[in-house]
């Protein structure tokens, strides 16, 4: 038998996918519902310990309220009033909504059903590809676009990694960029005195509805950022309340940005890493469930509201036949 395999569970009347590494003792459970992580499973005093802070059954997973693990494509986190305008023609998300019911994040496919469209195992890895197709013409409100989307989550014996491909399919550009909203939990320990380093040199200046600011305005040094928001050497998170876009990743060797979370009382750290884009931290202060008992880090394309912005405009603009490609992943370092 491999050392890595994938197999198939449920939760509930949710068909999930199971990557499985037998020696390391780590596995991690994917639904097919949105794609959407369950367990992030690794050793600890001879058991398998969840570091996902994730739905915990159907009920929490169909209607995807939190976002936890949420796949966020073709945009993640907010935009503005849900409104943008793309190549000139303004575009209405929530048409005929008011007030504060205008209020749209976190792209279209949270719950979607995807298909598994393949699947690997072997002595190295083990990997699941999700594939959807749900977004086209007509089924978003002001989002006329087609695009093919997938996920492969591959794991191996440094952790778990993601692929996205997402593809134009239609006649026009399409705005489109990618976010993962990973939620981990370490342990019961308090979040304040877990260790966090963030490889950034900037933060995004946002309004208190964490809109960014208008044009340069956004873009912040850390040096003249609050000093509560500079990890760029590994310090506990404290009781700060983090929801905070950083900018300017700085890569290691081998051209991947690492942000290491790390419980000092359990020893279980992690590092998520990604090639390009940012990192949005956020310590679950607002959460119905379990507020501040984890921490959300989210590698995503480009920053919140990234479609009503000219300073975006380029990274976001999808040609006609064009493929993206974006990855990330956890890498267990405990």
């Amino acid at each position: 038998m491999s050392r890595f395999s994938v197999t198939r569970s449920s939760l509930g009347a949710q068909e999930v996918v199971i990557l499985r590494d037998s020696e390391g003792l780590r596995e991690v459970h994917i639904a097919r519902r949105g794609a959407t992580v369950l367990v992030i499973g690794v050793p600890l005093d001879g058991a398998l310990h969840n570091i996902a802070d994730a739905f915990l059954n159907e009920k929490e997973l169909l209607p995807h309220k939190g976002s936890r693990f949420a796949i966020m494509t073709p945009f993640a986190n907010r935009i503005d009033n849900a409104r943008y305008t793309f190549e000139g023609k303004p575009y209405d998300l929530q048409p005929g909504a008011v007030g504060a019911d205008r209020a749209i994040r976190h792209g279209f496919l949270r719950a979607e059903l995807f298909d598994v469209t393949n699947e690997q195992d072997g002595a190295e890895r083990a990997s699941a590809t999700f594939s959807t197709q749900a977004i086209r013409p007509g089924v978003h409100p002001g989002y006329p676009f087609a695009l093919d989307f997938s996920v492969t989550f591959t794991l191996d014996a440094r952790g778990l990694s993601l692929e996205t491909q997402t593809r134009n399919v239609g006649d026009h550009a399409a705005p489109t960029f990618f976010g993962w909203h990973p939620y981990f939990r370490l342990s019961d320990s308090p979040i304040d005195s877990w260790e966090l380093q963030i490889p950034a040199q900037g933060v995004i200046a946002a309004r208190e509805d964490f809109i960014p600011l208008p044009g340069a305005k956004a873009w912040q040094s850390l040096d003249d950022a609050d000093a509560s928001l500079d990890f760029r050497q590994r310090r506990s998170v404290g009781a700060v309340p983090l929801n905070n876009t950083f900018t300017d990743l700085q890569v290691d060797d081998d051209g991947k940005a690492r942000t290491h979370l790390r419980d000092p009382h359990t020893g279980i750290g992690i590092a998520l890493w990604q090639e390009s884009g940012v990192m949005l931290a956020f310590t679950s202060d607002t959460n119905e469930r379990d507020p501040r008992k984890s921490v959300a880090l989210e590698p995503m394309e480009s920053i919140p509201d990234a479609f009503n912005r000219e300073d975006c405009a380029a990274a976001i603009t999808l040609a006609p036949g064009a493929t993206r490609r974006f990855v990330c992943g956890v890498e267990f370092t405990s």
